[in-house]
């Protein structure tokens, strides 16, 4: 299976309102594990910051959840990380970028690694992004995961709600996009 290419018919996510309400929330005080070993306080960044939260990085060699494909939204974490990864040059001239999921952090480096990503992961395994802003989740074979969204801050003001995102690999354009606009 290639992680890094969307299958043609999966199904396309609703808005159904859930991000609605983020757009001009003050981040609070969130501190998550990042791939570089590193605890970074989410509610303390500066400047542009796009934070794309997606649901679960798949790993070679390891099927995906049965029926993950027939999830609206689901599918598309590896190549969605994988084109801003090949944005990121052009990204970094406007917001730094971080990938975050409830996934542990090892598990978030080992994809780090494996794709090349020139930016680090956050691990939310706690789901404090959920508690503390009501982001959406869903549950998939008894296990909850974040659905997915990017969010664009200045500083701490979520100024930019990116929801529902699909397809997910054109995401990363679209927010480059928005940033160039500012």
């Amino acid at each position: 299976m290639n992680f890094e290419q969307l299958p043609e018919d999966i199904p396309v996510p609703e808005d159904d309102g859930a991000c609605d309400h983020l757009t001009g929330i003050i981040i609070p005080k969130i501190i998550l594990n990042a791939t570089n070993s590193e605890e970074i306080n989410i509610g303390n960044l500066h400047g542009y910051t796009v934070i794309y939260i997606y649901p679960m990085t798949g790993q070679p060699n390891i099927a995906l959840p049965e029926g993950w494909d027939s999830i609206p939204g689901a599918r598309g974490c590896t190549p969605q990380s994988c084109s801003f990864r090949d944005i990121h040059s052009d990204l970094i001239q406007y917001a730094s970028i971080y990938g975050l999921s409830s996934q542990v952090t090892d598990y978030q480096f080992e994809a780090k690694s494996r794709l090349h990503l020139p930016f680090e992961l956050l691990s939310d395994t706690n789901f404090l992004l959920k508690q503390k802003l009501s982001l959406p989740t869903f549950s998939h074979e008894g296990v909850e995961r974040y659905k997915r969204v990017t969010l664009i801050l200045k500083n701490n003001l979520i100024k930019k709600v990116f929801f529902p995102v699909f397809p997910p690999d054109e995401n990363p354009t679209d927010v480059l996009n928005w940033l160039e606009q500012q």
